[in-house]
């Protein structure tokens, strides 16, 4: 069809998203490999999301279990794939009732008070590839690395000879007037910005930190004059643009000041990898072995626990951002069944880390029948000690046909006290949410999915994110738009979980840049831990039957009274860690009907 990208653009649109330099060792040495597994868990037909008819826009055939489809919103005709390839839809950022969506060429911002109809304030036309978007108070900054992308936003391309109105690197733009976007700064760097993450000064506000995520080419050094952009390995040249990660200082009361400040060289002696995409280093003609990672695809920052999780191709690493201008790495880990380290998403506690798998870089079908689990899917680290233990894996496993491209994509996490639960896209695959709170044994307990968007011949379309923010799930739709989702209360999800995640709200979202999640004093937070109990058999019957009743007898109790009594619940939840399947979270508990006390 002639609005959106076909298999004949697909070459093209491989070499936009995977742009990666980054592959097996030579001479590698075993991988750490998750136990309890007896082997590859493959997708199923048996599923609701199977089989779904085919459609343009929002007429595809849908499935839903435990969530609901709110609104969808098409994309503005300024950004819409009519006009090519390079208009599909990317990454989101949040600021309120305000959501920002990337496009591969521009942004659109839109006003979400009313998530049932979604307003469009702005739609921005400027060639960009990716165009991952972040926001920071009133500065948005989206991701440039395409050859097409010039300085001033023209979309006529760059010419030969004209290497020096491209742009490659992040833009920095002033939304203060979200209806009128200005663009204050094009910070160049040598190998253009992929994805991008916020890492904020741990003592300056005036002062945040860009990491870049960018693995391309090096630039022509007459491009970019301002800038060292040389190329080879670091023991051949010190100043190579190559195997580091370039850091931008920006100083917020005048962003026209933004630079390259430095860069870090986290990839010096790494160990050797396995291999990828299941297949051995040591099966690889030595012709065709490549070096380890030049760059990392994605970087996400935990301010709150000074961590940053780089998902740089055939390695996830972690490093300490005590010094953002001087991060150190950690921990790293490959894995033979990883093709593409993708994203990373922390718990909110900071003790784990999910890191996607990008096999096929996000144009390929890789949810098919013959698809196993542990490509192209999900796999969960703790973290203790500041080092790595590799655990479970994670896929959607309902069968997509060739038609579809599907992979393991971009989330976050969705505010339930007390469990670790991610929302996640999968490209055609559609949206789906897992609890990953035990890291060996994920499970899913919500989907939602189309049918293709072309029943013969694979168009680009699906979620490349799905984000909880403010009580929906938001899911930026590669072809047909922007959908807004709810969550439903289900046998895995309680009314007072649920009710208890609606309590938290964010100002400023950006995924890869995570916020610790604080819940407020409230009763649906302590109902939470007690739902989790009844539904984990954490306590006898009758023992969470007497504290839902003393429970609600506080509720209705005020002043004095209902502290009495809520201090007094809390001294018998004390009093039953002893006895307690589940002690943690009777712990849990009791300090959440503590706050509601008023106490500590």
């Amino acid at each position: 069809m002639r609005d959106h990208v076909t298999t004949r653009a697909l070459q093209a649109i491989a070499a936009i998203v995977m742009i990666v330099g980054v592959s097996a060792c030579a001479s590698a040495p075993a991988a750490d490999t998750p136990a309890g597994r007896a082997g590859d868990v493959m997708p199923t037909s048996d599923d609701p999301r199977v089989g779904l008819a085919a459609g343009v826009g929002n007429a595809a055939e849908a499935a839903a279990s435990n969530m609901r489809l709110v609104s969808w919103t098409p994309k503005p005709a300024q950004l819409d794939s009519a006009r090519g390839l390079a208009f599909i839809n990317s990454d989101l950022a949040f600021k309120g009732d305000i959501v920002y969506q990337g496009n591969f060429s521009g942004f659109s911002i839109f006003d979400v008070s009313n998530p049932a109809r979604p307003t469009l304030l702005s739609a921005t036309l400027c060639a960009t590839d990716q165009g991952d978007p972040s926001i920071y108070g009133n500065l948005l900054f989206i991701s440039a690395e395409s050859q097409r992308a010039r300085t001033d936003c023209g979309m006529q391309g760059v010419a030969e000879g004209q290497g020096q109105s491209r742009m490659r690197g992040v833009r920095i733009y002033d939304v203060s007037n979200p209806r009128s976007p200005r663009l204050v700064k094009n910070v160049q760097t040598c190998r253009g910005s992929h994805t991008h993450t916020i890492v904020p000064h741990p003592t300056d506000a005036n002062i945040i930190y860009i990491y870049v995520g960018g693995s391309s080419q090096v630039r022509d050094a007459a491009e970019v004059p301002e800038l060292s952009c040389s190329e080879g390995a670091v023991a051949e040249n010190s100043n190579t643009a190559q195997y580091r990660i370039d850091i931008i200082r920006v100083p917020l009361n005048n962003p026209a000041q933004a630079a390259v400040t430095g860069f870090a060289r986290i990839f010096e002696d790494l160990p050797g990898s396995p291999g990828r995409g299941g297949v051995a280093a040591a099966d690889v003609p030595a012709g065709q072995r490549r070096g380890g990672p030049s760059g990392c695809h994605d970087l996400t920052s935990y301010p709150a626990y000074r961590l940053v999780a780089g998902s740089c191709g055939s390695f996830g690493i972690l490093l300490d951002a005590t010094n953002p201008e001087r991060p150190v790495r950690l921990d790293a880990k490959s894995d033979l069944n990883f093709s593409l380290w993708h994203t990373a998403v922390f718990n909110n506690a900071g003790t784990s880390v999910v890191f996607t798998d990008e096999w096929g870089g996000g144009t390929s079908p890789r949810c098919r029948i013959t698809d196993p689990e542990r490509l192209g899917g999900n796999t969960i680290l703790s973290i203790a000690d500041r080092r790595l233990t590799q655990h479970g894996y994670f896929k959607m496993l309902a069968a997509q046909t060739d038609a579809e491209n599907c992979v393991s994509h971009n989330g976050g996490l969705i505010p339930v006290p007390g469990r670790d639960i991610m929302v996640q896209g999968w490209y055609q695959g559609g949206v789906n949410v897992f609890d990953f709170t035990d890291p060996a044994n994920p499970v899913e307990i919500a989907f939602f999915d189309r049918g293709p968007v072309n029943a013969e011949t694979l168009v680009m379309g699906g979620s490349w994110g799905a984000y909880w923010h403010n009580g929906y799930i938001y899911s930026s739709e590669l072809s047909r738009g922007l959908d807004v989702l709810e969550m439903l209360p289900s046998e895995h999800l309680s009314q007072n979980e649920l009710d208890a995640a609606k309590l938290v709200r964010m100002e400023d979202y950006n995924p890869q840049s995570q916020p610790r999640i604080e819940w407020p004093a409230a009763f649906p937070v302590a109902r939470s831990y007690l739902d989790q109990l009844v539904r984990n058999n954490g306590l006898p019957a009758a023992r969470t039957t007497a504290i839902a009743a003393a429970l609600a007898t506080a509720e209705r109790a005020s002043g004095s009274a209902r502290s009495d009594q809520l201090n007094r619940i809390a001294g018998e939840l004390d009093r039953d860690v002893a006895g307690a399947r589940d002690p943690n979270r009777v712990r849990a508990m009791a300090a959440a009907v503590r706050k509601l006390a008023g106490g500590r």
